[in-house]
């Protein structure tokens, strides 16, 4: 358990907060708004949001080998790897074994997929629009959030 890593006063001190008040509530029904606003605003593309980020990353860096895209991502080889294979299917997407390393896998835009992506490239700015927050306020907020996700895994690694 997490907790056992930490003085007990932090323990203690998070059981006395009330449960609304608690930050792990309040990531909670973030994520689920931030969930519900990208589920209305990719509706008519077909994407889930996981699909989005594979497009918006390969836009924004071009082809990207699998193990790359899945680090920017911040997820799993074996995660990606089924996104990829739905995006391929749906002509978005091409995947390659690297010239020189066959180990290697290169994902890159098909015209269609590149199209999509352009198509969706307001996205964020829209969500940032409904989340009433400035663009300053988001930048910090986008930091203090990585920063809270690698203090949390440091606290899980140990």
């Amino acid at each position: 358990m997490a907790w056992a890593h930490y003085p007990p006063q932090v323990a203690a001190a998070e059981s006395e907060v009330p449960v609304d008040g608690r930050l792990c509530l309040a990531l909670y029904r973030a994520a689920h708004a931030m969930d519900a606003i990208y589920r209305a605003l990719l509706a008519g593309s077909g994407l889930t949001y996981p699909q989005y980020t594979v497009l918006s990353v390969l836009r924004q860096d071009g082809p990207a080998p699998v193990m790359a895209l899945a680090r920017r991502l911040g997820l799993s080889s074996n995660t990606v790897s089924p996104l990829l294979k739905r995006l391929e299917a749906q002509g978005l997407l091409t995947r390659d074994r690297g010239a020189q390393d066959e180990r290697t896998v290169l994902v890159a835009l098909t015209a269609a997929g590149r199209g999509l992506a352009e198509e969706l490239a307001d996205v964020p700015t829209r969500v940032t629009a409904a989340s009433g927050l400035t663009e300053g306020e988001q930048d910090d907020l986008v930091g203090r959030l990585h920063e809270l996700a690698g203090a949390l895994q440091a606290g899980t690694d140990r």
